[in-house]
This record gives C-alpha cells, sequence and structure tokens, in this order.
C-alpha cells in the first residue's frame, strides 16, 4: 500500500487533561493514545500524521501542546500539531502565538467556531486574531457545520494572507440527505486559493449506525470537484469516527468513494496534499 499521511488524528487522555465534551460521548470517553491507533489502523501504510487539538478546558491548551510534543519523542509519524489559539482575543492572542513557537511541530491553530452563535468568527477581534497567523506562518483549520459556511466565507476573504482548511467537509447534514445551500458554498468557498478541504469527519454527520457509502458520494464528489485534486487531503477523524465506523473502514470507504482520481491524485489526496499545506518534512 501506498505511504498515507493523514492531515486529521487526535489524542486524548482525561486523566492528564480535561475535556468537558466527552462526558457528552461516554463511548469515547476515555484515553486514546498512539498504540491505539498503530493497532486500529492496521494495513494502512501511516506514515504521518498531524495532531489536532482535542478541545481540552483553554487552561490546559498550552499543555495539551506539551504532552502532544512529548508522544512525539517515541511516535514520530507525529509530525505537525494544531493547537487552540483565543483568537477571538484579537491583538492580545500574539502571547499565546508566541507561546506556541517554543513547540517546533505547531504548524496550524485551531480555533473551534461549531460550537459558537452566528457570526463569532467575524467578531473585528477575531478576524485581527486570525490575520495575526501570517505573522507566525501558521494555518487555521475551520471547523464549523454547514449552516456557518456563509459566516466562514466572509472569514476567509477577509484574511488573505492565512492558509485555512475546511475540516470534515464543513460538516453538512448527511444524515438528512441535505445538500443545499452546503453545495453553493462549498463552491464559492473554493473558489478561494488559499482554501483547503479535508475529507474526514463525514460518517459522524451520517446516521451513525445506518450509513452507507452512497450517502457520502455526492458530498465527496462535490468536494473533489469544487477544490480540485490539489486542495483536498485525507483525514481520519480518529478516535472521533468510532462513533459510526472504524478507521479502516473510513480509509476504505474514502478509497473507493475517489475511485476516478489517477494514480497522482490519489497520491495527493492520502499524502502529499497534507505534507504541503503543513510543510511536513
Amino acid at each position: 500500500m501506498n505511504a498515507v499521511v493523514d492531515s486529521h488524528i487526535h489524542f486524548w487522555n482525561p486523566y492528564e487533561l480535561q475535556y468537558d465534551w466527552l462526558a457528552d460521548v461516554p463511548a469515547i470517553n476515555r484515553p486514546f493514545l498512539p498504540s491505539d491507533l498503530a493497532q486500529q489502523s492496521g494495513p494502512v501504510n501511516l506514515q504521518k500524521i498531524v495532531f489536532v487539538q482535542c478541545d481540552c478546558i483553554p487552561a490546559h491548551s498550552l499543555k495539551e501542546v506539551e504532552w502532544v510534543a512529548g508522544l512525539a519523542q517515541e511516535e514520530r509519524r507525529i509530525q505537525a500539531i494544531v493547537a487552540f489559539a483565543p483568537l477571538e482575543k484579537g491583538a492580545a492572542a500574539r502571547e499565546h502565538l508566541h507561546a506556541l513557537t517554543a513547540y517546533p511541530l505547531v504548524k496550524g491553530v485551531r480555533r473551534l467556531i461549531q460550537s459558537e452563535g452566528a457570526g463569532f468568527c467575524l467578531q473585528p477581534d477575531f478576524i485581527s486574531g486570525v490575520q495575526l497567523l501570517a505573522e507566525f506562518n501558521y494555518s487555521f483549520d475551520l471547523c464549523i457545520f454547514h449552516y456557518q459556511l456563509s459566516d466562514a466565507i466572509k472569514l476567509v476573504e477577509q484574511c488573505p494572507q492565512v492558509s485555512f482548511v475546511l475540516d470534515h467537509l464543513g460538516k453538512p447534514a448527511i444524515k438528512a440527505h441535505l445538500l443545499d445551500p452546503w453545495r453553493e458554498e462549498i463552491k464559492i468557498l473554493a473558489s478561494f486559493p488559499h482554501v483547503a478541504c479535508k475529507l474526514s469527519g463525514a460518517v459522524t454527520e451520517a446516521n451513525w449506525q445506518q450509513w452507507t457509502p452512497a450517502d457520502l458520494q455526492p458530498y465527496i464528489d462535490h468536494v473533489v470537484e469544487s477544490f480540485g485534486p490539489d486542495r483536498v487531503m485525507y483525514g481520519g477523524d480518529w478516535p472521533v469516527s468510532l462513533l459510526a465506523t472504524t478507521y479502516q473502514t473510513w480509509f476504505k470507504t474514502l478509497d473507493a468513494a475517489t475511485g476516478e482520481l489517477s494514480a497522482v491524485e490519489k497520491e495527493k489526496l492520502f499524502c502529499q496534499n497534507a505534507c504541503t499545506f503543513y510543510k511536513l518534512s
């Protein structure tokens, strides 16, 4: 099997750090560590991993980076960290961003927008905080629900110097088989050359118990068509994905769903694009 780079992996340990949201999902409310991923990824030739922050309480966010940097000393496949930063503080977020520079593995920032109200990411301070990322050469992971896409479009428009990647296809309403207005807004977002998209997290937006590959296909097709083969990247979203599937099943599902891509385009999707976006060695 060809080399695979996973652009979206989480590790957490509730005995080390506090994650309030895990109380709502008891099925995954336990430690998930690199050894678990190694076991569950099986024959997938996972060569590099991008760790994405796990929404621990903000007071623990720098500890999370330190903890993952420690994991990376032994699990050498961890090649990048996407860290939390309180970007809503605007210029005052600079101190936190400067603290992140102590960890060379930090390549980007994610401040969750999905859990916030309408207009959150359009507040002047939030926009200023995102614009600051360019100074630090950090990208921004956009984690939103489909109904927040219109706000996201306005955000990226005002931050042309920052590289963005949309997590989880923009969390479309796959369970409800709703394509619009997600479909049109994805096209608009993809028209900005500084935005890429992760093919990740699709199964957890579908019916967890009864999803089929056919449910996911129109969403995957539209993202690949809109962003093109140079701006899409594979993400496992493990272990959140375990709520609806296994690591290997999602990998095989996406591999089959993108079967019309050429071998070169497949290598971009499953390996090269993540390396380029996150500046992996």
